[in-house]
């Protein structure tokens, strides 16, 4: 049922895209949905013009018809229409489950406006059962583990990383990186940590958006609610 209940999401968010817009296009089973409801309303006359957040989302918006681009020729976007690992009330989110959260974070900070679309299972109280991906440089990756180990000691948050992949073969992102994942069950102050982690020299970026979404459409039994930041 949340495979129909990402296709609802998907579907309104699409809803909310005219012609002559700038779309950061997101990656991921929902995102998924929402490239082929948009590749829908371009065959039926939509003219917009989208910049994808990942090669895979890339090479499926372009086997679609969508016409792209990137954000070095179009480095202002009207809107990105992305998915979510986990999002609260106050529209924070925790994203990077499919490797590309840093591509997804800096097309969204390029938007004027985010939509997240989610099935109701996304929704939580508090981030943090959803485990975090840190995305890292490879070299010097024990330096850079023990300082992120270091960062939540401080915060009283578990010490458990895992290498995507394994050491003998890790995940690589788009751009080549690492991700470790932590599992933290609980962030009490998600700011706190998203700064105390961009601060490491080894640490690329992470997958806490914070102040990047503005609206989120949530599908469950009930429909397709839309919620606001509170």
């Amino acid at each position: 049922m949340s495979e129909q209940y990402k296709k609802q999401a998907a579907e309104r968010a699409a809803e909310d895209v005219t012609s002559g817009m700038r779309i950061g296009i997101g990656t991921g089973s929902t995102a998924e949905f929402f490239v082929h409801a948009l590749a829908h309303r371009v065959a039926g006359g939509l003219d917009v013009i989208g910049v994808p957040t990942s090669e895979r989302t890339q090479a499926l918006a372009s086997s679609l018809g969508i016409r792209l681009t990137t954000l070095d020729e179009l480095p202002e976007l009207d809107l990105t229409v992305d998915g979510a690992d986990e999002l609260d009330p106050r529209l924070a989110l925790i994203k990077g489950g499919g490797g590309a959260l840093l591509r997804e974070k800096i097309v969204a900070s390029a938007s004027a406006r985010m939509i997240v679309i989610a099935d109701e299972s996304k929704q939580v109280e508090t981030l943090g059962q959803f485990p975090l991906p840190i995305e890292v440089v490879p070299f010097g990756l024990e330096v850079t583990r023990r300082a992120i180990l270091k960062v939540l000691a401080d915060l009283a948050l578990p010490g458990e990383l895992d290498l995507r992949g394994g050491p003998d073969d890790p995940f690589r992102t788009d751009g080549g990186h690492f991700i470790l994942d932590a599992r933290l069950r609980e962030i009490a102050d998600v700011r706190a940590l998203a700064d105390r982690l961009v601060a490491i020299p080894g640490v690329v970026d992470h997958g806490l958006f914070i102040d990047l979404a503005t609206k989120a459409y949530v599908a469950g039994s009930d429909g397709v609610k839309t919620v606001l930041p509170i």
